[in-house]
C-alpha cells in the first residue's frame, strides 16, 4: 500500500529538521496540488483572520484593545508584564497601552505588584476575575481554527509565520518577542541536580519553572532552533 499524505508531510517535516532539505522545498511540496498565492493575498488572509477573530467591538463588556491586553498579560512572563513590554508587543504608544492597563486594574481584572528591586516599576498580573472570563475571549475561535490543522500543517504555518514575524521584526528594528523554548538565552535541560534550578534564564541570572518556559518574554533572542533566527541570517548582508 502507498503511504498516506499525512505520512509524506511528516517525512518532509522530519527531513526539514534534520536539514536534509530547506524550508522553502518543504513549502513548495505542500503547495503541489494546490492555486499560488500571492504575497499580497496572503497578508491580507493574515490581516483578515485577526479582524474577524476580534468579533463585533465589545463583547463581553470589553473593548478589542481590553481584549488584548488581557491575552498578552495571560501569556507574558514575569519580567514581560508590564505596560512598556505591552506597548513594545503590539506596537502601540506607552500613553495608550497605559490608559488601556488602567481601566483594567479598576475594573479587577489586573492587579498591580511593585518591584522589590527598586520600588518604581510595577508587574501587572491578572486576576482571577480576568482568568475567569477569558473563556469568553472571541479570539478563542481562532484558537479552535487552528487547533484544527494537522500536526504538520501547524508546524508548517509557525515556522512560516515566524520567519515572517522576524523578517518584520528587524526590518523595523522592534524586539521580536519569543518563548524560552527557542530562545538562545535558555539554560539548562529540565533536571534539577546540585541545588541547580532545571531551567535558567542566561539574559537576566534567574531561575526559570517548567510552564514559565512556554510565555512570552521580551528579553527573547532567536536561539538556534527558532525559524526567526534563520530568517535573521538569511538577510544578513554578505
Amino acid at each position: 500500500m502507498g503511504s498516506s499524505k499525512f505520512d509524506s508531510e511528516t517525512k518532509l517535516v522530519a527531513l526539514h529538521s534534520l536539514g536534509k532539505i530547506s524550508f522553502e522545498t518543504l513549502l513548495s511540496y505542500a503547495a503541489i496540488g494546490r492555486p499560488e498565492m500571492s504575497e499580497r493575498a496572503i497578508a491580507e488572509s493574515i490581516v483578515h483572520l485577526g479582524h474577524i477573530a476580534q468579533g463585533d467591538g465589545f463583547v463581553a463588556g470589553r473593548t478589542p484593545a481590553q481584549w488584548t491586553a488581557l491575552r498578552y498579560f495571560a501569556r507574558a512572563n514575569r519580567f514581560s508584564r508590564t505596560p512598556s513590554a505591552f506597548a513594545e508587543f503590539h506596537g502601540t504608544t506607552r500613553g495608550t497601552a497605559s490608559q488601556t492597563t488602567k481601566s483594567l486594574v479598576a475594573q479587577g481584572y489586573l492587579v498591580r505588584t511593585r518591584s522589590q528591586a527598586d520600588g518604581r516599576s510595577a508587574r501587572l498580573d491578572l486576576t482571577d476575575k480576568a482568568k475567569a472570563i477569558l473563556a469568553d475571549d472571541p479570539f478563542e475561535a481562532l484558537v479552535q481554527a487552528a487547533g484544527a490543522l494537522t500536526p504538520s500543517a501547524r508546524g508548517l504555518l509557525a515556522n512560516a509565520l515566524e520567519r515572517m514575524l522576524g523578517h518584520i521584526a528587524r526590518q523595523r528594528c522592534k524586539r521580536p518577542f519569543g518563548m524560552c523554548t527557542c530562545c538562545e538565552h535558555l539554560q539548562g535541560d529540565g533536571g534539577s541536580r546540585e541545588g541547580k534550578p532545571p531551567y535558567l534564564c542566561g539574559f537576566v541570572g534567574e531561575p526559570l519553572a517548567e510552564a514559565e518556559i512556554q510565555e512570552l518574554c521580551i528579553n527573547f533572542s532567536p536561539g538556534r532552533n527558532s525559524a526567526m533566527k534563520r530568517t535573521f541570517a538569511d538577510e544578513r548582508p554578505p
